[in-house]
């Protein structure tokens, strides 16, 4: 009687699911920015972004006196609405598993929460430095175009950037901390203008405003005179509007459930 053996399977054995690793990061990133793009509204809002600076510029170039028509003018010019649109970008971005539903999917094929949010937090900055790389090509094209003078007078183009970049992380932390597109975008414009007005009134603000309003700590740094103390001021207040939300926000990710 002779029996007979089945070949040994030569296919390499299959790891362990936990010696599997997780979604790379750069991939992360990659998905929050195509994320980004995706829908109309994220579409569109990149657009009118880029394109707004090529409006202000243009508006100025034809309306505004020919003796302030600079490149840093310009560039001041764009930074105004800006200031405004770019927080949008992270708001969207960090409120988008939870304002469209795909939370489950998205923790679900990267369960490392953490590892998401600072991909969202890349992705923002990423995506607000892409618009203001439109803006100043808007404003260098129209100071070619008017003949206009190539200086920075009272304006810091590396500030502006990083102005910029604070920006969008205030919105990508008022979207983590309420994980709300419509909340969070009310919030970041009332609450640092019900700030402002605050400090302009009651007169026991008016020694800590400097320090805890954002829009008068980036203005040294974008106009190219940050001091000694600027830093500190600066420092003080991105830690409020920016570190703050976004040590909530991401608490809030973490312990809550995906339904």
């Amino acid at each position: 009687m002779s029996t007979t053996t089945a070949p040994e399977s030569t296919s390499p054995a299959r790891p362990p699911l936990a010696d599997v690793g997780g979604v790379p990061f750069h991939r992360l990133v990659a998905i929050e920015l195509r994320k980004a793009v995706d829908t109309r509204a994220g579409t569109w809002l990149m657009i009118v972004m880029a394109s707004i600076s090529l409006v202000v510029v243009g508006a100025y170039a034809l309306w505004g006196p020919e003796s302030e028509q600079s490149f840093g003018v310009l560039l001041g010019l764009t930074s105004v609405p800006l200031a405004m649109l770019l927080p949008i970008v992270g708001i969207m971005l960090a409120t988008q598993e939870w304002s469209t539903r795909t939370g489950l999917v998205t923790f679900t094929l990267e369960p490392r929460r953490g590892l998401v949010i600072t991909a969202k937090l890349i992705a923002s900055l990423i995506l607000g430095l892409v618009v203001m790389a439109a803006a100043f090509a808007a404003a260098a094209l129209v100071t070619g175009v008017t003949g206009g003078e190539w200086t920075l007078t009272g304006i810091s183009a590396w500030g502006l950037v990083l102005a910029v970049g604070i920006y969008v992380l205030q919105g990508a932390g008022f979207g983590l901390a309420f994980l709300n597109t419509p909340f969070a975008i009310v919030a970041s414009l009332v609450l640092p203008t019900a700030w402002s007005i605050a400090t302009s009134l009651v007169t026991k603000l008016t020694d800590v405003a400097p320090w805890l309003d954002l829009d008068r700590t980036t203005g040294p740094l974008t106009g190219g005179t940050m001091a000694g103390q600027d830093w500190a001021k600066l420092a003080t207040s991105v830690l409020v509007w920016v570190g703050i939300p976004i040590a909530v926000g991401t608490w809030r990710v973490l312990r809550r459930e995906i339904k």
